[in-house]
């Protein structure tokens, strides 16, 4: 299994990473640990997230919870894609 990232999702990382460091500069690399290793554990663990029913397809497309964001991801057949990340509090777009 590869992982690989969206654009989207990139840029959803680098943004919550500054929000956090400017909320709570010292749980900003504890926080972004923790998010690695969640999307690492992704490649051993495909299906370990929530299937999102309102997706296109619901079989595919997963949410994982980490604290209080969201990790929103596809499987396929060798790879999953992060497509993106937000706090639970964040209104989405």
């Amino acid at each position: 299994m590869k992982l690989i990232y969206s654009e989207q999702s990139v840029k959803d990382l680098k943004r919550l990473r500054d929000f956090i460091a400017e909320h709570n500069p010292n749980a900003t690399q504890r926080i972004s640990q923790q998010f690695l290793e969640r999307l690492e554990n992704l490649v051993l663990f495909p299906q370990m997230g929530v299937a999102v029913r309102s997706a296109p397809d619901p079989e595919s497309v997963r949410d994982i919870i980490l604290d209080n964001y969201v990790i929103r991801y596809s499987c396929h057949l060798e790879t999953i894609v992060v497509l993106r990340m937000w706090h639970h509090l964040e209104e989405r777009h």
